[in-house]
């Protein structure tokens, strides 16, 4: 990284860590790297619906959606995956006498 002086004065430099700045960006902070944030694949294999974790993935059902993988234990456990509805299960009550606090 080149690093810049204040000028203290009209001929001086400051040499207090403080007064130091960065000029430019290192090579690998100019762009964004898209590594970390966005994955290309994401595989869960802890069955949603009975919570167990799936040692041998060969062989189990699974369901791609978008860039996750969801591994099953079974057939049924899938299925069941498949059926349940996509909104909340039960309905949130409002509180109107709460004003700008999370519900939920």
């Amino acid at each position: 990284m080149y690093l810049t002086p204040r000028k203290s004065g009209p001929d001086e430099l400051s040499m207090e860590s403080l007064n130091w700045r960065a000029a430019d960006n290192l090579p690998r902070d100019r762009d964004q790297s898209h590594r970390l944030h966005e994955p290309n694949l994401m595989i869960s294999s802890i069955d949603p619906m009975t919570g167990v974790e799936i040692d041998d993935l060969s062989g189990h059902p699974y369901i791609v959606d978008g860039n996750m993988v969801i591994y099953f234990e079974t057939i049924e456990t899938r299925q069941a995956f498949q059926d349940m509805p996509i909104d909340h299960p039960f309905h949130l009550i409002d509180n109107p006498y709460e004003e700008g606090e999370a519900e939920g």
